[in-house]
């Protein structure tokens, strides 16, 4: 379970969870990071349930070298699940060699058959004492594990996309989740060096 790089020139992504947790501003900021900041080729769409808060909530995310013709996303080769309802909805789309992301407290990890990345984001939101930044940690995550955008471009695109007054603590809750991927990686790489020791 190392971190792989997957197609560069075409991203899919999707973003899962519930509504209230900002889903579609992780989406957001996505996008504007692959366009404004790494100077690509990206689309938005989102999906909410018909509860205002608590319903099904999902972002579509294309980032790609190329003009994008169609925006729907059928095949992801990134999930993110913020929720179970999600990952249930969403895992039987994820192609083969594609990554899963999730919030390890929100996702029952048994059921998961094959390699992932797990996080607790919300956990460390709600270390943060502001539970609403668990969508930037996991931003920070995924921008950390999958490279579909760059650092400078996410940090930048969080910067312009959150509430007046909220930079600072979204900056830092990216961080945490870059950091966290960073270190996940970092550690999946000494395991993989130590079996070929051995």
């Amino acid at each position: 379970m190392t971190g792989r790089t997957i197609d560069a020139a075409k991203r899919e992504i999707i973003i899962t969870g519930f509504g209230g947790q900002g889903i579609v501003l992780a989406g957001q900021i996505l996008g504007k990071a692959a366009a404004l900041g790494d100077h690509r080729h990206s689309t938005l769409i989102q999906s909410y349930g018909p509860e205002a808060r608590g319903g099904a909530c999902s972002a579509q995310v294309i980032i790609s070298e190329n003009p994008i013709h169609y925006p729907d996303v059928r095949r992801p080769n990134i999930l993110v699940c913020m929720s179970q309802s999600g990952f249930d909805s969403f895992f039987g789309l994820l192609g083969l060699g594609g990554i899963l992301l999730v919030d390890q407290d929100l996702v029952q990890r048994s059921e998961i058959d094959r390699d992932f990345f797990s996080i607790p984001s919300t956990r460390m939101a709600e270390d943060l004492e502001k539970k609403m930044v668990a969508n930037i940690i996991m931003v920070g995550f995924l921008t950390a594990i999958t490279k579909a955008v760059s650092v400078d471009a996410a940090r930048n695109a969080v910067t312009s996309s959150v509430p007046k007054g909220s930079e600072d603590l979204n900056i830092t809750a990216f961080d945490k989740g870059c950091d966290y991927g960073l270190a996940v990686l970092r550690g999946q790489q000494k395991k993989a060096n130590a079996k070929r020791v051995a």
